[in-house]
Order: C-alpha cells, then structure tokens, then sequence
C-alpha cells in the first residue's frame, strides 16, 4: 500500500518541481484602448503586434521618382540602418549558440605527451631509476546537459525573443529612416519654395527702389518713402539669405541620411508647387495597422525574453545532470594508438546541486521578475504612444486641411489688397505706407501659405510612420 502511495505521489511531485522552475505563463497587460480615435470615427480592436506583415513601399503613393531613389540609396547605405542590421545578426547568432545547447556537444582531439614519472608515485623504492615515457592518444568525446528543469528550454526561448526583438529595431529603424528621408525631402522643397518667392520679393523690391530713387530726383516723391522702400529691400534680403541657412542644413541632413559626406552632397533646387499631390489617408482606418509598429513588437519580444529568464533564474535552484562520455585510444607507440588492445573509454554523470549560495539565485530570480515588470510597463507605453501619435497627426492633417483653405482665401484678398494699394498709391490717392503694408502683408501671407503645403506633406509622413508603414 505504501509503494502504491509512494508511484502515486511521484509524478505529482515532480510535476510540482518542474512548474516551480519554469517560467510563469506571460499575461498580455490590460490597456484601456479608446473605441474610436477623437480624430477618425471608425472602430478600433485591440492591437495585436504584427510587425513582419508586409507594408508596402508606401512612400510610392507621393508618385515622386526623385523621393523613390532617396529612400532606395538610404537604404542601401545609411550607417545607422547598418549597425541595427548588424545588431539583429548578432542577435540571431546568440540564438543559435543558445541553441546549440539542445543537442550532445561531440568533440576529437588528438596529440601526445611525454614525461617522467617520481619512483614514489610508481609505488617504487627511492632512487629507482624510470626512463621518461611517451604516450600518444587519439579520442572522441561528448557531453550533454540534460533539461530536467527547463534551464536550456528557457535560455533558447529567451535568446529568440531577444534575436525577435532585435529584427523589430532593426524594423523600426528601417522605417525611422524611410519617414526621416521623406520629411527631409518635403521640407527641403518647401524651403526651395519659399526662397524662390523670397528671391521674386527681392527683385519687386529692388524695381521699387529704382522706381523710387527716380521720383524722388525728380522731387515727385519725399525721402521718406525712398529710405522705406530700402528698407522693405534689405529686410526682404536677409530673410532670404536665413532661409538659405536653413536650406543648407536641410542639405546636410538628406546627406546624413544618405550615408554621403555633407560638403560632397548637393542637392537639385525642386520647389514645392502648389499642385503637389499628397496621398489621401482615408477615414475609418482599422486599428490593425497598428500592429505593424515594429516598436510594439519589439517591446513585446523584450516581454517575452523577460519572462522566459525568470524560468531561467527559477532553474539554477535546481540540480543540473551533465552527461559526459569519451573513447579512444592510448599507447606508447603512434602506431599503436588505434590497436583495440590500447582502447580507453570512460562514462560519467553529474549531478550538481547548490547549497549554500548567500540568496544569489532567489536574488536574481527577484531580479528577474522585477526585469519582467520593467518590460511589461514598457509595453504598455509603446501601445499608448502609438495611439496617442496617430491622434496627433490625424488632428494635425485635419487643422492643416483647414488652415490651407483658409489662407487660400486669405492669399487671394491680400493679392486684391496690394493691387488696390499699386493703384491708389500711383493716382496720388494714398501714401506710400499703405502700399508697404499691403506688399509686406502678401508677402507674409504667400510664405505661410509655402511652409503649410510643406508641413502638410512632412504630417502625411509622420501619419504612415504612426501607423506603422502606410495604411493599405
């Protein structure tokens, strides 16, 4: 009856032992997750991260060749895309070192040794002499860890999700660099327009003072107007050449992007024009293009090798079996070695266990768990920052919709307003402020209108970047 209780109980108990080292079943974190973005009324599900689902060339949608070429040479040759590729090689072949653990290591070595051995440790009287000896030997040997309490099981699985999280970075960098180049392209147009509308002012403003200087030598016009007018010229030029500053580190900055060296790099004045198309994100955008974030998938790999390293930790408490096993051959003579008569062989197993370790291992499986928690808290973040970006560019392309029709109606009563001011101004019917204030004013309504169709296309960007590479 006591050995039927005793067959019973060991499977129970050693059931018991191996839940107690493995790692602990991961639990998605709860998120409160929104039933529709403020901005997009469409419902969403919860994100699952689904990051190696295709996306697309999705900067193919802006129909620009000059944009495809840029993207396709960062990608071909931007260092830091380089490191995060060579930082996924890396840990991929973490991955298959700690896989390598699965299966018996088998190794051959061969070589020789020659010595002379103490009278005494031959069990000789003091003084005998013994001639030095030599022995050659050839052999195989292998060793195995057998798994009992999930230590390599847990290893491999943490060393994948880690080999997993590295190829979402390297995602993640991937398109980082994509949405970069595309921001950097729009906005490097966008200043070739508005420095091309600045050079035009430039030129209005230098016929102006001609005109003036004219007039006033032949006394129809006072001074005054003359010193305004070269005024209104020489602000006009230095906000030019400030906005050939900027241009320049736009310049720089594709370049970077590019892998190019800055003072090698130049690139070819394209202004924006009004007419650029920009693709339109449709309304009612399903929440499962979030998943494709490679920065949510990341962080939920980063969970997972967290979690498979408390089964890790909770299994150095347990003992550990290593098999061992090596044969071959010995002998004085080298071509003795493989006789059968000087074979040698030896078999072992060892079991270790700790005993007296200070709290180490319960220290690190604290440790541990606490990594996991860190991980888990990191998660939750990436899901809330992504939606929280998507609002932010979706109310972004909204407000920039609107203030373009706005300053469309606003550009064209400020062209009506400095044709009025010319008229009156050349009939003697106004002064020659009224006609500054009206240019000035055009001219500040035509560069805003410039920087808004830039930032409309850099926000379309940042909206594909959001949701994690386009939205087809």
């Amino acid at each position: 009856m006591k050995n039927m209780k005793w067959k019973l109980a060991t499977p129970l108990l050693a059931a018991l032992v191996l839940a107690g080292c493995a790692a602990p079943e991961l639990r998605m974190p709860e998120i409160d997750m929104p039933a529709a973005f403020k901005e997009e009324q469409g419902r969403w599900k919860t994100a699952q991260p689904a990051e190696a689902q295709e996306r697309g060339l999705w900067w193919k949608a802006f129909g620009d060749s000059r944009l495809d070429s840029l993207i396709d040479e960062a990608t071909r040759a931007n260092p830091g895309l380089a490191q995060a590729v060579a930082r996924m090689k890396q840990a991929r072949a973490i991955a298959g070192i700690a896989e390598a653990d699965r299966v018996p290591q088998v190794g051959v070595d061969a070589g020789a040794r020659r010595g002379r051995s103490s009278p005494a440790s031959l069990g000789l009287p003091e003084g005998t002499p013994v001639s030095p000896a030599t022995v050659y030997q050839a052999r195989l040997s292998a060793s195995y860890e057998v798994d009992l309490f999930g230590r390599v099981s847990s290893n491999v699985s943490a060393a994948q999700a880690d080999a997993q999280a590295s190829e979402a970075a390297m995602r993640s960098v991937l398109l980082a660099l994509q949405a970069d180049v595309a921001q950097t392209y729009f906005r490097l147009r966008a200043a070739d327009a508005e420095l091309a509308l600045l050079r035009e002012t430039v030129r209005l403003r230098e016929e102006n003072v001609r005109i003036n200087q004219r007039r006033y030598e032949l006394g129809d016009l006072g001074e005054l107007d003359l010193v305004r007018a070269r005024t209104e010229l020489e602000t006009t030029r230095s906000d030019a050449i400030a906005l050939e500053r900027q241009r320049a580190q736009l310049e720089h900055a594709l370049a970077l992007l590019l892998g190019r060296p800055a003072s090698g790099f130049s690139a070819a004045v394209d202004p924006l024009p009004a007419s650029a198309a920009l693709p339109q994100v449709p309304a009612g955008l399903p929440s499962a293009l979030l998943e494709r974030r490679p920065d949510i998938s990341a962080a939920q790999q980063a969970m997972m090798a967290a979690n498979a390293r408390i089964g890790l930790a909770r299994s150095a408490i347990f003992p550990a079996l290593q098999l061992t096993a090596a044969g071959g051959g010995e002998s004085g003579e080298l071509a003795d070695v493989f006789r059968w008569s000087s074979r040698s062989w030896v078999i072992g197993a060892l079991l270790s266990l700790p005993v007296i370790d200070g709290g180490r291992n319960r220290a690190n499986i604290a440790r541990s768990e606490a990594a996991l928690e860190e991980a888990t808290a990191a998660y939750r973040q990436s899901v809330l920052a992504a939606f929280a970006e998507v609002e932010d560019n979706l109310a972004g392309l909204r407000t920039l919709s609107q203030q373009a029709e706005a300053i469309d109606a606003a550009l064209a009563s400020a062209r009506r307003s400095a044709e009025l001011a010319d008229k009156l101004y050349r009939a003697g019917r106004s002064g020659y402020l009224d006609v500054l204030d009206a240019q000035r004013n055009l001219a500040s309504i035509e560069r805003a209108a410039v920087q808004l169709r830039g930032a409309r296309a850099a926000n379309t960007v940042a909206l594909v970047r959001a949701l994690g590479g386009g939205w087809q």
